[in-house]
């Protein structure tokens, strides 16, 4: 046991980093700092507290002054020490303080891309595919990502949901004997607190038609002290769990997520990745691939690329397509299998996801099926002859 203790924590020192703590929080005690909700309330809010932690371009002055109506900013202090304070193009940085870029809306942007609302039979549900749900369980995240394809509620108080909302969504998934997966989603479920989570998994577990719930979360990228040992604990009692994470950049794979990931995986969870494809973030090949390393190492399995949605205020994000199947041809074969996520489209207007592939089929002559493979050579599976 030893051992095994002592690979596991060689692990950790080669490859998650601590990150220190930005000066104003230095004197900070450890206690703080390592709590989730003092890392809440500490969340930095306005350019005033942006100036003491990072070095401030007058590009994100004019973007946090015309955007901050449409769309707060919100960082955690956690993750705020990720950021490089003088590199304007950190990909923290990028996905948490506000660009010039989102104050351009596109004629072919929508409020809401996937026709979330359209799908909604209740408030706080989507019912589009025949056998699961999106439970939306809150506004609140404990970062506003400048990626997110719900602004149109996300960090929006009034489309918090209320206690009523909530019944209303538990008893429409109790009346639905189809459903046998939810996915409990905001805004971050885990802005809940641990007594109004466990009151949604128990009513779900009561369930006799619901199999499986997922907790989609970027708590673990975000906020790790999230992650406590009774949190996790209280997680082992409704089994199956899955816990749908976001990892976008090798920079936020830290000792601290590590640290969290383990104790979701020891408390029986399954971990995925889904990861969003984004412009000068993670549009490379190599960082995709570290990226899934890592992720590997913390018991997380990367699960989808998602392209970046047609939302409003995001298209300075979105690459082309192309960019995607390059990234899935430079890690197919070249790395294992379990490093290579689906890359998908969710579809605009709620055609749900749909998988992009590189062509590894060259043609097809009845039972003759001509194939390349990652290095580009060739090759012919023939089928049986029907006698």
């Amino acid at each position: 046991m030893a051992f095994e203790i002592n690979t596991v924590n060689t692990v950790r020192a080669r490859r998650f980093a601590s990150h220190a703590k930005p000066g104003i929080w230095r004197d900070e005690p450890e206690t703080s700092w390592n709590s989730w909700i003092w890392q809440q309330q500490k969340r930095i809010k306005s350019m005033d507290q942006l100036r003491q932690v990072i070095k401030v371009t007058p590009e994100e002055e004019e973007a946090f002054a015309k955007s901050h109506e449409q769309f707060n900013m919100g960082i955690t202090p956690y993750y705020a020490s990720l950021i490089d304070p003088n590199d304007p193009n950190c990909p923290i940085r990028l996905q948490s303080v506000p660009k010039k870029g989102e104050l351009t809306i596109r004629s072919e942007d929508m409020e809401d891309p996937l026709a979330e609302e359209r799908d909604m039979p209740v408030p706080g549900i989507t019912h589009r595919y025949p056998d699961r749900v999106l439970f939306y369980t809150t506004h609140n995240c404990p970062v506003y990502c400048r990626h997110c394809t719900r602004k149109r509620k996300v960090a929006d108080p009034s489309s918090a949901t209320a206690n009523k909302q909530l019944e209303m969504g538990l008893d429409y998934i109790a009346s639905h004997k189809e459903i046998r997966d939810v996915v409990i989603s905001g805004g971050d479920p885990l802005s809940n607190s641990d007594d109004r989570l466990e009151y949604i998994l128990s009513r779900l577990r009561a369930m006799d038609h619901i199999e499986v719930f997922r907790l989609g979360t970027r708590n673990l990228v975000t906020l790790p002290q999230r992650i406590t040992d009774d949190f996790a604990k209280m997680l082992s009692k409704y089994h199956p769990v899955f816990v749908h994470t976001h990892f976008n950049h090798p920079k936020e794979c830290t000792q601290e997520a590590f640290d969290a990931c383990a104790r979701l995986a020891n408390a029986g969870c399954v971990i995925n990745n889904q990861m969003v494809l984004l412009k000068g973030v993670n549009d490379d090949w190599r960082i995709v691939k570290e990226l899934n390393h890592k992720l590997l190492m913390m018991r997380v399995r990367p699960y989808y690329i998602f392209q970046c949605d047609m939302s409003q205020g995001i298209s300075h994000f979105r690459t082309p397509v192309e960019k995607g199947l390059e990234i899935i041809e430079n890690l197919r074969g070249w790395t294992s299998g379990m490093a290579v996520p689906h890359y998908v489209i969710d579809a605009p207007g709620g055609g749900g996801k749909i998988p992009m592939l590189p062509k590894y089929l060259e043609k097809h002559e009845g039972r003759k099926w001509y194939l390349r493979n990652f290095k580009n050579e060739k090759y012919v599976y023939e089928e049986p002859a029907n006698d």
